[in-house]
């Protein structure tokens, strides 16, 4: 039954992918945009610019670029991995978005662990002791905590920690520029380093990834503390519990059950943040100079770059998709009531 459940997922993303697909195939295309004048100049001779848009493949109708695309046409498309050729940098977008995401899984992956380091024993003190003084500091944290966009925090902790404490390095990128970065394996910065052994490059990227992932925390801290808090209480309420503590058992054991059942909505929220946030965290990379695959999208969509653009929707939906498939199968092991809906 859990095969079919999975099974059932997968169909439905994959029939979410092709949707997508199609439609930022031809929103991008009807952008009030000239992407052909925009890498030509508006001066151009018009034998220049017709040059530049059969280069491009847009001379040809929208059907046959559509083909083209997912390859059915005269070459490799996205059905064959191939996401094309940045307009831009002329450079394969796979070997771009390849260069940028680990930048951008690697922030968003050490802010999530600590956030729920900090989330979940503070929402669970705070749902012990409602309206207490730590259940009111808990809520105005949650609620100053979100007031302000993260790009502002993070610009208020270089001020702070950078040039007022000089306790933290320059907003200067994932490692010092003096410094030569581990050689590439996976991407990411920290395993990278690991793997090659190079520990004064391990603490420099650790040093640098130290405000960013301040800021990201200091941000996202505040809905998953209020999630679980809002869960513990529900579930302190729910039967199973008030039969736990009839019963004597010690409290220890009563929040840990209770905690169990808490868990799902939160893991929830970070699933969905996660998502959110592999595009939404672009202030922050930019505020950093971490040159992760927001400040990719940013570029790309400022340049009309239409490969780049539709390589980081496809990315990001794919990974996006892929936690959503994993949150199902950990709510079928908790609850096998799931896979029979």
């Amino acid at each position: 039954m859990l095969k079919r459940f999975v099974f059932r997922r997968l169909l439905t993303g994959a029939v979410q992918m092709l949707g997508l697909t199609l439609a930022v195939f031809f929103l991008v295309r009807m952008l009030p945009a000239d992407p052909v004048a925009r890498l030509v100049g508006l001066n151009a001779s018009p034998e220049a610019y017709s040059q530049a848009q059969h280069s491009l493949g847009l001379d040809k109708p929208v059907f046959v670029q559509l083909m083209d695309y997912l390859g059915f046409g005269s070459g490799p498309g996205i059905l064959q991995g191939n996401l094309g050729t940045s307009w831009v940098t002329n450079s394969p977008v796979t070997q771009e978005i390849a260069m940028a995401l680990p930048i951008t899984l690697e922030l968003l992956t050490y802010s999530f662990l600590v956030t729920l380091l900090i989330a979940v024993p503070v929402g669970v003190a705070s749902a012990n002791s409602p309206g207490k003084f730590v259940d009111k500091v808990v809520f105005a944290y949650g609620l100053f905590g979100g007031s302000q966009p993260e790009f502002w925090w993070g610009l208020l902790f270089v001020m702070i920690f950078f040039s007022t404490l000089g306790i933290a390095p320059a907003p200067l990128g994932m490692i010092d520029p003096l410094l030569s970065a581990p050689p590439r394996v996976t991407g990411f910065f920290v395993i990278d380093a690991l793997i090659s052994g190079d520990f004064t490059a391990l603490v420099d990227i650790m040093h640098h990834l130290m405000l960013p992932v301040l800021t990201m925390v200091f941000i996202l801290s505040g809905p998953v503390i209020k999630m679980v808090r809002q869960s513990m209480i529900r579930a302190q309420s729910s039967d199973f519990v008030m039969y736990a503590n009839a019963v004597g058992l010690r409290q220890k054991t009563v929040t840990r059950y209770a905690m169990r059942a808490a868990m799902a909505p939160t893991i929830t929220l970070v699933g969905i943040l996660y998502g959110v946030m592999l595009g939404g965290a672009v202030l922050v990379e930019q505020v950093f100079s971490l040159g992760g695959i927001g400040q990719y999208a940013v570029r790309s969509v400022l340049a009309f770059d239409y490969p780049s653009i539709q390589g980081i929707v496809l990315v990001i939906t794919s990974i996006s998709l892929v936690i959503y498939l994993i949150l199902d199968i950990l709510f079928a092991f908790i609850d096998p009531r799931v896979v029979y809906s």
